[in-house]
């Protein structure tokens, strides 16, 4: 069969608006132009360098349908204001409809106009199937939601519509808000971390959203001044329930008449003006309130942000707080000093390798009952003060607790499974910002999921809402506020990768604990064997693709990847664990290698070729 004239003709629009679309020649689409260097042609799905402008370009006279089409998905990709050159496609009625704000639409790859279909007496034009696998959706709120791997496929129908040049091909009906394929979302997007206070907590959880990486093209604000206003909007839906925001219902910023942006002083500091609903708010409030936008730019500035001054709707000074006030807020900051890395050495004993260590040498062993071999060990986990730990052992079926620095006895067993083995006993304890232990029973004849308040208290089982309809826990990960939950679920032979909130409802003193809403976080991968966090919105976890090797990653919480997030190979990884402090290295455990680590900008490095169950504190 002979190639398909009207799609070489798309293809041909596409290169030529990026070569000539400056130039003073008119064709639909949109020229594709970095901010240095050579002009060149790219495709829509080629686009994954954040420095690629889209430029839009409208519609010539007399433009053929495909032409159309094929020009409004291009100039869907640019930063135009208020996307006009966009909206320049479709008909006045349709343009008035159409919200690019309300919601994005995500494809593996840039649309692909099928082939079109001719309208009827009834309804006369020319309709377009647009093709593609969708993987994700961002809400109003930013959110990004990931879905499994589908088949999209919508309908944007033409008409004619007489105007001073005569009859011209418009569009008239198309899908809500924005489509674009991956690469184009990549470019156009980035993740930003908003902070707000777990409830009844002075500690600070992270709400990842996505926002444009220049100016917005609706509110033109730049990418801090967005990054605000989305804090003040409040926290997306699914982390609402488990976190308050200290700013008065309905807070917005005052910005000067025409301005649409904040700006740095000399001294790294920030000024946010706000309306009349903050005026009159007091000290400690106002105080919490800087520390959330301090939190929430504070990676959004090339240079290092010193300061955040909230200002009253008549200009005066609300309060002011110092990078270093706010770090009182975090959740990580409660050892006050850089992270151990712990593991379980080759004679079954908790050894730990000192902060900033550059080789491990022999093993310094931990204090007490864990570290002097009176207990073999099979998993661990390390409180978040390194003060005691939780370690498994009896072929995965009993839990202890106890003192890492200090002498003292064997405790008694806190919890007692009737299952055995690593696919049958207790998972590898996790430990909480709040101090609390939480560790899964994996016996086939009765999985529960539970916690010990203060890590000594008696154990209580935790429901999970809704439940897990025939899922087994493989293992548990609870981030360092306390407020979300990382679980390894099994089903059918692969394991999945899901987050759950944290909810405490009744007497803070003796809440009713349950686990709520879990979500996919790694729908790309088959199969996850390993994960920690990493951060206060990612992950690092071990797995596979479909038909893929294994590989060690990166991924955000909502499910989104982490650019460049792939890390170096490493063969027969069996676990990983990553500090919350971003800068310290990954370690991992590898049948092959052992106990190896993965400092910033190098491969990966042994330390211990004897040993197993890597972990940070946490």
């Amino acid at each position: 069969m002979g190639a398909d004239p009207r799609r070489n003709g798309q293809a041909g629009i596409r290169r030529a608006s990026a070569l000539l679309g400056c130039s003073g020649v008119l064709l639909a689409g949109c020229a594709s132009m970095p901010d240095s260097g050579d002009v060149h042609a790219v495709k829509a799905s080629q686009r994954a360098d954040s420095q690629v402008r889209v430029y839009a370009v409208p519609p010539r006279k007399d433009a053929t349908p495909d032409e159309i089409v094929t020009g409004f998905l291009e100039a869907m990709t640019s930063d135009d204001t208020n996307f006009d050159t966009a909206r320049s496609y479709l008909t006045p009625e349709a343009s008035e409809k159409w919200q690019p704000e309300e919601s994005t639409t995500v494809l593996a790859s840039a649309p692909d106009p099928g082939v079109p279909v001719p309208g009827r007496r009834d309804n006369p034009g020319m309709s377009y199937p647009l093709l593609g696998r969708h993987i994700a959706t961002v809400d109003a709120q930013h959110a990004y939601q990931p879905v499994t791997p589908s088949e999209y496929r919508r309908t944007i129908h033409l008409s004619q519509k007489a105007g001073p040049d005569g009859k011209q091909w418009r569009i008239d009906s198309l899908p809500a808000g924005l489509l674009l394929g991956a690469s184009d979302f990549e470019r156009n997007y980035r993740s930003v971390n908003k902070y707000y206070f777990a409830s009844g907590r002075d500690v600070v959880v992270a709400d990842p959203v996505y926002i444009r990486q220049r100016q917005d093209p609706v509110t033109r604000m730049d990418p801090v001044t967005q990054a605000v206003k989305a804090l003040l909007e409040g926290p997306t839906s699914w982390l609402k329930p488990v976190v308050e925001s200290r700013f008065p219902t309905g807070t917005e910023m005052k910005l000067k008449d025409g301005a649409t942006s904040l700006s740095f002083d000399d001294r790294n500091g920030l000024k946010v003006p706000l309306d009349d609903k903050a005026s009159n708010v007091g000290r400690t409030q106002c105080m919490k309130m800087a520390a959330q936008i301090m939190f929430t730019i504070k990676d959004l500035s090339a240079a290092r942000l010193e300061q955040v001054e909230l200002l009253r709707s008549n200009g005066s000074q609300l309060c002011v707080m110092s990078a270093g006030q706010a770090e009182g807020y975090a959740p990580d900051h409660s050892s006050g000093r850089p992270d151990n890395q712990y593991f379980v050495d080759s004679k079954r004993r908790l050894a730990l390798l000192a902060a900033g260590a550059t080789e491990a040498g022999e093993p310094q062993n931990v204090a007490g009952p864990f570290g002097d071999g009176r207990l073999a060990l099979d998993a661990v986990g390390v409180a978040r003060d390194e003060h005691k730990a939780a370690v498994v052992a009896g072929d995965f079926s009993r839990l202890y607790v106890a003192s890492i620095v200090s002498d003292s006895r064997l405790p008694d067993p806190v919890i007692t499974s009737a299952g055995k083995g690593p696919d049958n006993g207790l998972t590898a304890p996790s430990w909480d910002g709040r101090g609390d232990l939480w560790v899964a029973d994996r016996d086939p004849d009765g999985p529960a999921l539970k916690r010990l308040p203060n890590g000594s208290d008696a154990p209580e089982e935790v429901r999970i809402v809704p439940g897990l309809d025939g899922a087994r826990i493989q293992a548990v990960r609870v981030s360092a506020d306390g407020a979300r939950i990382a679980l390894l679920l099994t089903e059918g032979g692969s394991t999945t990768l899901k987050i759950g909130r944290v909810e405490r409802h009744g007497d803070s003193d003796d809440p009713v604990v349950t686990v709520t809403e879990l979500r996919p976080a790694a729908p790309q991968m088959e199969t996850v064997t390993a994960v920690s966090w990493a951060g206060p919105s990612r992950l690092v976890v071990v797995g596979k693709e479909a038909g893929g090797v294994q590989q060690v990653r990166y991924i955000q919480t909502d499910g989104s990847t982490v650019p460049k997030g792939i890390l170096p190979g490493l063969n027969q990884v069996k676990s990983v664990a990553a500090s919350d402090d971003e800068s310290q290295p990954l370690v991992a455990y590898s049948q092959e290698d052992g106990i190896v680590r993965l400092p910033a900008g190098a491969n990966w490095q042994t330390l211990v070729k004897e040993g197993t169950a890597p972990v940070y504190p946490g």
